[in-house]
Formats: C-alpha cells, sequence, structure tokens
C-alpha cells in the first residue's frame, strides 16, 4: 500500500455512490459494503468522507470485521499521528467535513 492521501482528498468522497472513510488512520473505500453493512449504509454514508475512528471503535466491532476493512483498504492518512487525535479531542475530519456536494445519494 503505498498511496497516501489528505482529509481534503477523502473529503471528496461522501456519497453512497463514492464512499470513503478513514479509521486508524488508513483509509477505506468502502462503497461496495454499504448494501452489506448490518447496521444499515446511513450509518456509513453520514461518515462517508470523514474519520470515523471513534464510531468504528465505539460500535465493537469483531474481530472479522476488523479483518475485513482489509478488503477495502485504499492508502493512509497523510500526517497520521496515532493517539494524536484521541489526545486532542478529535480529527478535526468530521467537524465540518459536508459541504453542499455531500448528500446521500
Amino acid at each position: 500500500m503505498s498511496a497516501t492521501f489528505t482529509l481534503v482528498d477523502v473529503k471528496k468522497h461522501c456519497t453512497a455512490k463514492d464512499c470513503w472513510m478513514i479509521i486508524h488512520g488508513k483509509v477505506y473505500d468502502v462503497t461496495s459494503f454499504l448494501s452489506e453493512h448490518p447496521g444499515g449504509e446511513e450509518i456509513m454514508v453520514e461518515l462517508a468522507g470523514q474519520d470515523a475512528t471513534e464510531a468504528f471503535d465505539d460500535i465493537g466491532h469483531s474481530g472479522d470485521a476488523k479483518k475485513q476493512l482489509a478488503d477495502f483498504l485504499v492508502g493512509t492518512l497523510e500526517g497520521y499521528v496515532p493517539g494524536a487525535a484521541a489526545a486532542a479531542g478529535s480529527t478535526g475530519a468530521a467537524e465540518g467535513s459536508k459541504d453542499s456536494s455531500c448528500t446521500i445519494q
């Protein structure tokens, strides 16, 4: 995996037809998984183009779900520092990342 993406890059993928998210500094294209997600696609689209780490961890995903992430990995987040987001209280990714072009389609 050699691709590195900025937060701006990830924010461009914020719809049900193009859904990327960040989890623990890794960037995933989960578009093809939306219809299969046990919690429904809406929750994933709500976090599209953002850092979904906190939501992913809070829900208590199984080991199998964590392994399945590898199928959707497209790269890493530029400048990611493990633990830095938690210490700061937010990555800033979720805050204000939705603009008028980010709607559920």
